[in-house]
């Protein structure tokens, strides 16, 4: 049964440089990256050596938890390195990529024709599984997990963000297969949130067998945490609730229609820094050179894979996260201000009217990396609460996760969380604490006393 949501606690970030609805040429990335980085909670294993040979939906990495989950070459080619870091923990796995790619192939089947066991090995095999996440704990589903609900939300109110309905255009057929094949991971519902902001696209519209609802308001409205939390919430660690994105499901499509592992998403580069903000056609992986060459104003910049409140920051000739459908570059804010906080700006953000930006709300902000402040003591002061849209006591579930203290985190509701969830309340945090990072501890903490 369909469930409108309205949130109403949140704030959308005016941030300047959203992507104009065009797909841009940029030439093809020479070297694709897989990042064992991008994986929540993976003790990754080597598949390949260096100078190893490969076809797209190859294995490059696995799990040493549960070796049927793997993550593959987006390319054929050559494994040109293996980057490692500290204590010679794995980075990345590169693949200097043929001109022409050659796949791996699969069977071409109809999803729902095939039974559970079937479409599980599929996506195992494929390297599919890893964009099934679930919740708790924000990490990478069990195949041998059966989910009470799956989740896939087509809102995003992230600042200049991807538009979901202008992504997915043209793509229904592979949508509506990709969700055939969800379908069958679960007996119970297969719930697709929808933006009740305009009409949405016919590729949404049109979708049959699961059950939409109309999500509106400002962010962190179109965080999947925020549906589940109000239409089927995670009340204990044995239940398990999956999610995955849009796009996703179509790569999942693209496999049983085609036959072969093709992770191409519609990426969109943004920032105030980018002279042309606009969408490319990338494939999980690729080094952002291209797109961003010749097109930024400085070369003072923050590179971020992702959006500006959860994405990972990567160098200037970096490379696309697994999960991300968004290239940002901010301006670094490493010059000392004059007067510091106590100048007024008409350039600076903030939830309160401290500063002149509430007389134009409409203007879109050039807005830098500058924290204004350094981490102080942690006090209350009901900012959390304003952009907080879960019954949850945000500031008492980070002072538990800080002191450890398990029992009152699992009571205070951490299984229904993610970093992504918690976003907002970093940024407007007058003590500067880091909560997301503060909270993946609390995470990981749990699911290690409490599986």
């Amino acid at each position: 049964m369909s469930k409108d949501l309205k949130i109403t606690k949140g704030v959308n970030i005016p941030l300047k440089g959203k992507a104009e609805q065009l797909i841009g040429n940029a030439d093809r990335s020479k070297v694709f990256a897989i990042k064992p980085t991008d994986f929540t909670g993976l003790f990754p294993k080597l598949h390949v050596k260096e100078g190893a040979e490969v076809k797209a939906g190859d294995p490059l990495i696995y799990s040493k938890d549960d070796n049927r989950i793997q993550w593959v070459s987006p390319v054929s080619g050559e494994v040109v390195e293996i980057e490692r870091g500290e204590k010679r923990k794995m980075l990345s796995v590169k693949v200097l990529a043929d001109k022409d790619i050659s796949y791996r192939e699969f069977p071409v089947e109809n999803p729902s024709d095939l039974a559970r066991e079937a479409i599980v090995k599929r996506l195992l095999d494929s390297g599919c599984w890893p964009f099934i996440r679930q919740r708790p704990y924000g990490v990478i589903a069990s195949p041998d997990d059966t989910p009470k609900s799956i989740f896939i939300s087509c809102v995003n109110t992230a600042p200049i963000s991807a538009d979901q309905d202008f992504v997915v255009h043209g793509l229904e057929n592979e949508f509506q297969t990709g969700l055939n094949a969800i379908k069958k991971l679960t007996e119970g519902s297969v719930h697709l949130t929808v933006t009740g902001m305009s009409k949405p696209s016919d590729v949404f519209a049109k979708i049959k067998g699961v059950e939409i609802h109309k999500v509106s308001g400002p962010h962190p409205a179109g965080n999947v945490g925020v549906h589940i939390h109000h239409i089927d919430p995670v009340l204990n660690n044995k239940e398990k609730v999956w999610y995955l994105e849009p796009q996703d499901v179509i790569i999942i499509g693209r496999l049983f229609l085609e036959g072969k592992y093709n992770p191409t998403r519609v990426v969109a580069v943004t920032g105030p820094m980018v002279k042309n903000p606009r969408y490319h056609k990338l494939l999980i992986g690729s080094q952002i050179t291209p797109v961003i060459e010749g097109q930024l104003d400085s070369d003072n910049n923050r590179y971020i894979s992702g959006d500006v409140l959860t994405g990972s920051r990567i160098d200037k000739d970096g490379f696309l996260g697994f999960y991300d459908e968004e290239i940002t570059v901010l301006e670094e804010g490493n010059e000392p201000e004059i007067f510091g906080w106590i100048k007024p700006g008409g350039n600076k953000f903030s939830i309160s009217r401290s500063l002149f930006t509430w007389l134009r709300p409409q203007r879109q902000l050039p807005l830098d990396t500058s924290m204004h402040g350094e981490e102080r003591a942690f006090v209350v002061t009901g900012e959390y609460e304003r952009v907080f849209p879960f019954d949850i006591y945000p500031v008492q579930l980070l002072k538990s996760i800080m002191i450890e203290d398990v029992e009152t985190m699992e009571k205070l509701g951490i299984f229904e969380l993610a970093e992504e969830d918690m976003a907002l309340c970093e940024v407007v945090c007058t003590s500067k604490i880091p909560v997301q990072e503060t909270l993946r501890k609390g995470l990981d903490l749990a699911k290690q006393e409490l599986g």
